[in-house]
């Protein structure tokens, strides 16, 4: 009896497409969107980098002398181009303030941009090989963390840190313009650094684990690129074939046919998620309706009788800690974000400090959040981020609201001006403002940059 064949690697197609990118023949949207990628990412990073986890990253990787040409925003140090990456995604994903795909839920700006930037600098690349790195980036996280499926995230792995070395691999890998055969074994070595848990979800605090684990996947995605152009070797079948990225982390759920579906007509850079709140995104439709429902007047916690949230049953599941006890916890409570959304201002970062979330009048009102899995929630999730509410003012009143998708997301997506505001907003404690508008016009023409360094200079401090 003859033995069944293998099926098809779809992971060379999409390698071998990604590879042979050019400039001119990406449609016009899709380059535009991956510039406010881009923008959005640097400003996550300038905000990020004034944090203390990336005081921390930044001082281990001085004092191990990783010196280089590559810079780590907002500061004056140049480090080697890994060492760069680590910094920078971390500080980039050190907020909750990064982009998202939502169905794949995973975080492509914080890894992607640090590695292609890094890289970019570390070989004098053109502003034109950053922009088809990103784009080549977005598209493999996308596409693998859509035929890695919905189990991983379920049994509690990260996903944005098990796809995120291929993505920043593949990133760094097109910044060099590496081959195809370097290039699927950049993305077939980095397949064995993936890792993360989301121990930082479980309610009991999340420390500052979570940041790292955008600039953990981008370090090792810059380091793997590294290691291929050397001809350090890889199966070719590590991504979907036997004992690879899906079979291993995925489920009975994975979808290889993904990796390739609709190659070239759908892309990834439209269907970004841009964060308006520095929260969860699930949470994000929730406080955006009650920020709506209260108006310019902040309540007060003595005028709300109770809130009902209506979501889907992994939110109900995993965001329900009402007493969040540090930075991380508060981001991801929706019971938090409920009180502070109706009491004080939800886009201010402050807010979501220790001495912030340890307010006694709000945590009052957060024990008075109630989540429910809501069956049109739930049946739409992960496609869609929404919630329904219900505020019982201690008046009698009752304040309603459904929101499919948050505004951010491509159904609602944000407008240049906001993009704009946001990055401003998130660079002013760091650069000038004439320094930032700099930023933003070298931004939107990154593909006319004869040397990366042009922009990269300007996020120096």
């Amino acid at each position: 009896m003859k033995a069944e064949s293998p099926p098809p690697l779809l992971a060379r197609e999409l390698i071998d497409f990604l590879q042979c990118l050019d400039v001119k023949a990406v449609p016009g949207p899709v380059s535009d969107i991956a510039k406010w990628c881009l923008l959005d990412a640097l400003g996550c990073a300038l905000f990020g980098s004034k944090q203390e986890w990336s005081r921390i990253m930044r001082e281990e990787m001085l004092a191990e002398g990783a010196r280089g040409s590559s810079t780590v925003v907002g500061h004056a140090q140049a480090f080697a181009a890994p060492a760069a990456a680590l910094c920078n995604g971390t500080a980039a994903h050190g907020f909750e303030l990064d982009d998202l795909l939502d169905e794949p839920i995973v975080h492509p700006g914080a890894i992607i941009i640090p590695a292609a930037l890094a890289t970019a600098e570390s070989i004098n690349a053109s502003g034109a090989r950053l922009l088809l790195g990103i784009i080549a980036g977005y598209e493999t996280m996308n596409r693998i963390g859509l035929a890695m499926g919905l189990e991983p995230a379920h049994r509690g792995f990260h996903k944005t840190a098990l796809v995120g070395p291929v993505g920043a691999a593949i990133a760094s890998g097109v910044v060099m313009n590496l081959s195809s055969e370097r290039l699927l074994g950049a993305a077939a070595l980095a397949c064995s650094t993936a890792s993360g848990i989301k121990s930082f979800a479980a309610g009991t605090g999340g420390g500052m684990m979570k940041r790292m684990h955008a600039g953990r996947a981008a370090e090792s995605g810059v380091r793997m690129a590294q290691l291929a152009a050397r001809d350090f070797t890889a199966p070719p079948s590590a991504i979907d074939g036997r004992f690879g990225l899906l079979e291993v982390f995925g489920g009975k759920d994975i979808e290889p046919s993904a990796l390739t579906a609709d190659l070239g007509k759908r892309w990834a850079t439209e269907n970004v998620y841009v964060k308006v709140y520095p929260c969860c995104s699930w949470i994000q439709a929730a406080v955006q309706q009650l920020v709506a429902l209260r108006g310019t007047r902040l309540l007060a916690p003595k005028d709300i009788a109770k809130i009902r949230i209506g979501v889907s049953a992994y939110a109900a599941k995993n965001n329900g800690a009402v007493a969040p006890p540090d930075i991380m916890g508060a981001q991801y409570s929706f019971p938090y974000c409920a009180a502070l959304a109706l009491t004080a201002d939800p886009t201010d970062p402050a807010m979501y400090t220790e001495q912030a979330s340890n307010d006694p009048a709000r945590r009052v009102l957060a024990r008075r959040v109630e989540l429910y899995v809501d069956a049109e929630m739930e049946a739409a999730y992960p496609k869609h981020y929404g919630s329904r509410i219900e505020v019982h003012l201690a008046d009698g009143k009752r304040l309603q609201s459904f929101v499919l998708d948050p505004h951010g997301m491509p159904a609602d997506p944000v407008t240049e001006a906001e993009r704009i505001a946001k990055f401003s907003r998130l660079a002013a404690p760091v650069l000038p403002a004439d320094r930032a508008a700099e930023i933003i016009r070298k931004v939107r023409a990154v593909e006319t940059l004869a040397l990366v360094c042009e922009l990269s200079a300007l996020l120096r401090a």
